[in-house]
Parts: structure tokens; sequence; C-alpha cells
């Protein structure tokens, strides 16, 4: 009788064991799941991370080696360097409401041209020259230009021309114009207007399929 006890008590006990076991199964294969799914996760997170570092270290492999080239303009002030963009005061350039150039300016070209051909060459990277205006109407008194945008383009395109008459060459050099828009200064004062008149250069990558310009040579100007 007693024997008979003990096997129903442990036919009853059974039951109990497999539920315990599939959820302790269950358990594990959701901790597994986790588990995979956070490693996953911190193998993203350590990719980026170490794409962000090259990133870094590329950009100011660049600004170094930008600066190294343009020591002398940079020394002398006439030029500034921000986040890999070269500045050039309007008033270097050109007079106000004006696409002339100034003597002044072309002699800052000319002696900017021959470290230029020798970084973008190393790179194989073009030149984006860029202009900009203040966000004064042009004046009513020169009717060559129709706004700022039209003025800001012909400014881009003399200093364009320009670098390529002192030997850089045209399939290195491009320009864009972006007229009173993404000032760098209040245009509420004379002051922030005159940093707002303005040209910069800005090493880009080459697009696909251009193909780069024969190697400066060491005696080029």
């Amino acid at each position: 009788m007693l024997e008979l006890e003990d096997s129903e008590a442990a036919q009853q006990a059974t039951p109990v064991w497999a539920v315990f076991g599939d959820l302790m199964s269950g358990l594990v294969g959701a901790f597994v799941l986790v588990l995979v799914g956070l490693l996953v996760v911190q193998m993203d997170l350590v990719g980026t991370l170490q794409a962000e570092v090259e990133k870094r270290r590329i950009e100011e492999q660049r600004r170094i080696a930008l600066e190294k080239a343009l020591a002398i303009p940079l020394a002398s002030g006439r030029v500034t360097l921000n986040d890999g963009r070269i500045g050039i005061s309007g008033s270097v350039l050109f007079p106000v409401n004006s696409d002339q150039l100034r003597g002044e300016g072309r002699q800052l070209l000319r002696s900017l041209v021959h470290p230029l051909r020798v970084y973008l060459g190393e790179r194989n990277e073009m030149l984006m020259v860029s202009g900009f205006t203040d966000d004064k109407p042009v004046s009513e008194h020169n009717r060559r230009f129709a706004d700022n945008l039209e003025l800001s383009a012909q400014r881009a395109l003399t200093v364009t021309r320009a670098l390529i008459e002192e030997g850089m060459p045209s399939s290195q050099v491009f320009a864009a114009a972006f007229g009173a828009e993404q000032p760098v200064a209040t245009n509420r004062s004379d002051e922030g207007r005159a940093l707002n008149r303005r040209v910069e250069m800005a090493p880009v990558p080459r697009t696909a399929g251009a193909q780069a310009p024969a190697a400066p040579a060491a005696a080029s100007r």
C-alpha cells in the first residue's frame, strides 16, 4: 500500500519538474537572445566609434597639411583658415559693389596658387571658390548686377579665372555663389557686413569620373 502511494506521488511530481525544466530552457534561450542582441549593438557602436575616430583623424591631418601649405599667407593675416575653408576678406579682393579685382587681391591669389596646387594634387581634390555678400541691396548706381546673388557669382568667377590665369588647372577649380546667405557675422553693423563680404576657397573631394590634372612642377609659380 505504501509503495503504491509513493508511486502515485512520484507520478504527480514529474510534471512539476518538466514544467520547471521548460521554464529554465525558455529563460536560458531568452538570455542568449538578449546577450546576442547586446553584442550586435555593441559591435555596431564600436564600428561607428572607430569610423568617427578615423574621420576626425583624417580631418585633423588635412587641417595640419593645409595650414602648412598656407603658412606664409596665414602668417601675414591676409587669409584665414576655419574648418578647412580658406577665407579672404572681400575688401582685399574687390571694391564695394564691384567684381573688379584689386591689384592687392591679384597678388594674394597668385601667392596661393602653388601651395594649393601641391595640396590638391597630393589628395586628388578640387578647389571650390565661393562668393558671399552682405544683405544690403546692390547699389542703384550699379545696374550690372540684378542682386547680391549675381554679384557674389561674378566675384567667385573673377577669383576662379584669376587663379587659372596664375597657373591653377581649370579642371581643378570651380565657382559657387551664395549671395547674402550663410553670413558669418551680423548684418546690422558695418564691421559685420564687411566680414560677410568675402570669398572662401575650400578643397573638396573630386567627383567620380573626374580626371586629375598633371602634378605641378616644383618650380611652378
